[in-house]
């Protein structure tokens, strides 16, 4: 009787030892898997200015009929980045939040300017209901269709020469930093980044 159950205890034992490492390894491959996905940056469409040309030019009024310049050089040496949105849009909504604390956080270098085009009422109580009255909230829609929006939430990052540094689409606050990133990188995009990493990497790899 005491043989069987030492017997059982060892048996236990060696089984939960086996599950421990079993975790363990699932854990570090893991680990290896994060490490070589990579980040998820904005959506670069085909349609509209690339990166690295001029911005369109444009001198619009926004809600409150103050005239503006987008595109072309900005004093002071800030950047903008241009953000399409809509009231009916739900994604959109979502990253008014992150939006705002980009704006704070960034206030050195970058202006954050709001695009849309449809009736004036219903814009004007979108900002009140989200207390959008800080961004500069443009309806135009020579502006959409001069950087070629067809999908939202889309935005154009613009340095302070008035040329367009990364631009895509964007459905999460990642995505708005990772055109960041690319501008920072010298690059259209994260995705053209690694790319141009792993092409390296094979070269390296080819060399030695």
């Amino acid at each position: 009787m005491l043989n069987g159950l030492l017997v059982s205890n060892l048996l236990l034992w060696i089984v939960v030892l086996a599950t421990v490492a079993v975790m363990f390894a699932l854990v570090r491959q893991i680990g290896v898997l994060y490490e070589r996905v990579a980040p998820a940056g904005a959506l670069v469409l085909g349609n509209g200015p690339k990166v690295g040309e001029a911005a369109p030019i444009l001198n619009l009024r926004d809600l409150n009929g103050e005239l503006h310049q987008v595109g072309g050089e900005f004093p002071n040496a800030r950047s903008r980045l241009l953000f399409f949105l809509s009231p009916t849009c739900p994604v959109c909504k979502t990253l008014l939040p992150a939006l705002k604390s980009i704006s704070n956080r960034e206030k050195k270098w970058l202006n954050i300017l709001l695009a849309s085009d449809g009736e004036r009422k219903e814009h004007e109580s979108f900002v009140r209901d989200y207390r959008l009255e800080k961004f500069p909230y443009f309806l135009s829609t020579e502006l959409g269709l001069g950087y070629r929006v067809g999908r939202l939430p889309h935005a154009v990052l613009i340095d302070e020469t008035g040329v367009i540094r990364s631009t895509g689409l964007v459905n999460s606050r990642e995505h708005i930093e990772s055109l960041f990133e690319a501008s920072e990188r010298g690059v259209a995009s994260l995705q053209e980044f690694m790319e141009l990493a792993q092409s390296k990497e094979i070269n390296e790899e080819e060399v030695a």
